[in-house]
């Protein structure tokens, strides 16, 4: 559904959650940012017969690609503009939105799309009945030396984990915007050049070692990709129901052991990383308070 809510944007929410935020730039604010980015190139780029800094703009801009200059244009007008359309239509984005360039015609307002989404809200149910019952069916007993009933094959913690896993996902409604699944699928597709690379193979030869084709390993990502985070975000949530927390001691023992390296350990103590370290503990913590309703 469309709904215009302001002059120089219109909003697209789309049924799994995903968003569209069509900005429209009027041509005066593009030939003023324009003429500031040409002033910024100016510094830099190199003009035959003038002095770096000193060559008319209009020249500095024949020797600039037309995508670094529309780059450097709206990089001083989008960031404000996606912040006050997402504070006024009270959007929480779950990604960092991708933009695109719908219309840059000399002269003209220009249109540029940003796609990103929301999580949909949901509930999590009799998760905890669900879980426990989930080994009553699958006990097995059996006789010992004195004829009394033991209980054998019991599962390990990992099948414990994988039955809790599965569980969640079939009983657990939740709904995933495609753009989130597939910027993980495309995150896993380049770790998985990058491995084939290193190993010296390209793309086609590995696929075809493993009976696979791109099509194929995409659907697959795609698949694994939707699970992995509707257990995540699953998780998350009975963190925050079931009110589990994660202290400072905890978060500095795992930037402690996750590396001795001081290069990487700075990197991994920067506030965004601390905040997603303070996630993944969070889902295990969940994750071992769901083994205990076993």
């Amino acid at each position: 559904m469309d709904s215009k809510t302001d002059k120089n944007y219109a909003v697209a929410k789309e049924s799994d959650g995903t968003i569209q935020i069509t900005f429209t730039i009027s041509k005066d604010a593009i030939a003023s940012n324009e003429k500031k980015a040409l002033e910024e190139f100016s510094k830099e780029v190199e003009v035959p017969g003038f002095r770096k800094g000193n060559a008319p703009l209009d020249r500095i801009k024949e020797h600039v690609s037309k995508e670094k200059l529309v780059e450097k244009t709206l990089s001083g007008i989008l960031p404000k503009m996606l912040t006050d359309a997402l504070a006024v239509e009270k959007i929480r984005p779950s990604v960092f939105p991708k933009f695109e360039l719908v219309s840059s015609a000399e002269g003209e307002d220009w249109q540029v799309r940003a796609i990103t989404c929301e999580i949909l809200p949901f509930e999590l149910g009799s998760f905890k009945e669900n879980i426990k019952g989930l080994l009553n069916k699958e006990k097995i007993w059996t006789p010992d030396k004195e004829g009394n009933e033991k209980e054998s094959n019991q599962p390990n913690r990992m099948d414990k984990e994988q039955k809790i896993i599965e569980s969640l996902l079939q009983t657990i409604k939740i709904i995933i915007p495609r753009v989130l699944i597939e910027e993980e699928v495309n995150s896993r597709l380049s770790q998985l050049l990058s491995r084939i690379e290193k190993l010296g193979l390209n793309l086609e030869s590995y696929l075809a070692s493993i009976g696979k084709n791109p099509q194929t390993i995409r659907e697959e990502y795609f698949k694994q990709s939707e699970e992995s985070i509707k257990i995540e975000l699953i998780l998350e949530k009975i963190a925050e129901e079931e009110k589990i927390t994660v202290s400072q001691n905890e978060i500095d023992e795992a930037v402690k052991a996750s590396s001795s390296d001081p290069s990487i350990k700075e990197k991994l103590e920067s506030p965004e990383q601390l905040n997603i370290i303070k996630t993944i503990l969070g889902r295990r913590k969940a994750l071992d308070f769901l083994l205990t309703l076993l």
